[in-house]
């Protein structure tokens, strides 16, 4: 049955008439019903009209510059075609990387997200919406920000969890970095050059990600003979982190020659730290950081550190969700990372 003309779109060039351009005007210059324009547009055509036909309506839509009239389609679908993104905090480079992922998947598919951070970075949060079950449509979150669920309601909506345990039985789908290969791989780069004496800046976090890491990191030590690496817990704050790792650096023992830090800001903070006692970076000193945020390369050396796909995480994230709300299935997701090096890592000092 033909959409009713509520559906008038938003674009800024005008249809038939001189009017905003309708659902009426893109079926027209498609050469197809407009119903077929409702299953292509609002992403139901799989299966019912072709590629080609598929292809046709959204060349139509674009020219025109036809948008549908999302809140109307709503109230008809009873649907808001919305999605919430729960992360830690909108300051953190890395979760405004996600969150542009997820926005452009959303886009392609007439969705919106909406961006809720955990008031307290970690922790739990009252629900923004009143009722989340009338506002949106499902949840896609971060597990640094797993608490805030308990107040939106999450268990009667599709979730996608980002950075959480896959193994959880009858858990949501997850999508995941490679957070335990991200760890070994700047575990045995500073191994091969000749580090044996690594001290672990680590995240005072209690979620699965930094666990991964601290267990990465202590059986690729031990599988090189070594002990687990003395480990000192900071907030994630450049202050603490310096605080640590003036610890770390000033312990009974012998000094260690490379401190591994569980992201970026720790490595900031270790970098400080190391300053403070009168130690050179790397010639007294390797760091290493994770995340490759734009603070890396702005340091001096800069830093060495794991590159992780934000945007590419936000991308499948949404895409998840989708498949959700579809009725299809979405299996976990673990992506790859890459190891970044430069000049704050170097040979471990002689003596």
């Amino acid at each position: 049955m033909p959409e009713p003309d509520t559906d008038a779109g938003s674009g800024p060039r005008p249809g038939a008439g001189g009017t905003r351009p309708t659902s009426r005007d893109v079926a027209r210059a498609a050469g197809v019903s407009q119903a077929t324009v409702s299953l292509v547009l609002g992403d139901k055509w799989r299966g019912r009209v072709s590629e080609r036909t598929a292809r046709a309506v959204r060349v139509a839509a674009g020219d025109l510059g036809y948008r549908p009239n999302l809140a109307a389609r709503s109230l008809r679908l009873g649907a808001t075609r919305t999605a919430l993104l729960v992360v830690p905090a909108l300051t953190h480079e890395y979760f405004a990387r996600v969150y542009a992922g997820a926005a452009e998947v959303a886009d392609a598919h007439g969705f919106g997200v909406v961006l809720y951070p955990s008031p307290a970075g970690v922790g739990p949060a009252r629900d923004p919406f009143g009722s989340a079950r009338t506002a949106i449509d499902g949840v896609i979150a971060s597990s640094m920000a797993a608490d805030a669920l308990a107040a939106i309601g999450d268990g009667g909506l599709p979730l996608v969890m980002l950075d959480s345990d896959p193994d959880v039985p009858g858990g949501p789908p997850t999508v995941n970095l490679a957070v335990a290969d991200g760890l070994r791989q700047v575990t045995r780069h500073l191994l091969g050059l000749g580090h044996r004496r690594v001290a672990h800046i680590a995240a005072d976090v209690d979620t699965w990600t930094f666990r991964v890491r601290t267990e990465a990191v202590t059986a690729e030590l031990a599988a090189a003979g070594l002990p687990p690496a003395p480990r000192r817990l900071s907030a994630l704050d450049v202050t603490a982190a310096r605080d640590a790792a003036v610890a770390a650096l000033t312990a009974p023992g012998p000094r260690p020659t490379a401190l591994l830090c569980d992201d970026d800001i720790l490595a900031a903070g270790a970098c400080k730290g190391a300053r403070a006692l009168g130690l050179r970076i790397p010639q007294d000193v390797s760091v290493s950081g994770f995340d490759d945020l734009a603070l890396s390369s702005a340091l001096d050396p800069e830093l060495t550190t794991v590159r992780l796909p934000a945007e590419s995480i936000g991308r499948h994230g949404m895409t998840a969700l989708l498949a959700l709300l579809a009725g299809r299935p979405a299996p976990p997701v673990e992506l790859p990372l890459t190891l970044v090096p430069r000049a704050s890592t170097a040979s471990a000092p002689r003596g």
